[in-house]
């Protein structure tokens, strides 16, 4: 796949990466997704699964899937771990657990590091709160 035009001037960086879905004899499938970042929800990245039935996306959080590149991390429905594919090349391990099953991706760490190193670019790392829109939020909750 190729990476779609990064659209910074809008506030949002987008990257189409091909990861390999894990059966459970673990047998590698390729997997079309889209990983995007918005500054308007800067602690978060969604993985878009792009399927014949439609596009499924799955959000949670930034720092989970920067961190995981080094280190196993995550709680809940989203595991991340560094690790290495069956040819030896480096991959990020992304685990998704809902009530209707799991499933086990990977991606080579290479795109994946392209990707959050684009969204440290937009809003650095630690910096996400500044761009955190609170009073929309605010309006939101009053609204409703």
């Amino acid at each position: 796949m190729t990476n779609r035009s990064d659209r910074r001037l809008a506030g949002v960086v987008e990257q189409d990466i091909t990861m390999q879905c894990i059966d459970s004899l673990g047998r590698g499938h390729d997997l079309e997704t889209v990983f995007s970042y918005q500054r308007s929800d800067p602690f978060a990245v969604t993985i878009t699964f792009v399927t014949h039935e439609g596009d499924l996306p799955w959000t949670f959080s930034r720092d989970l899937l920067a961190r995981g590149m080094t280190e196993p991390t995550g709680d809940g429905d989203v595991h991340v771990s560094p690790s290495i594919d069956q040819r030896g090349r480096a991959v990020v391990v992304v685990e998704l657990s809902s009530p209707d099953g799991h499933l086990v991706t990977q991606a080579y760490i290479k795109d994946v590091r392209q990707f959050i190193s684009r969204s440290f670019a937009l809003v650095p790392e630690g910096e996400e709160s500044q761009h955190m829109p609170i009073d929309d939020m605010i309006l939101q909750l009053l609204t409703a």
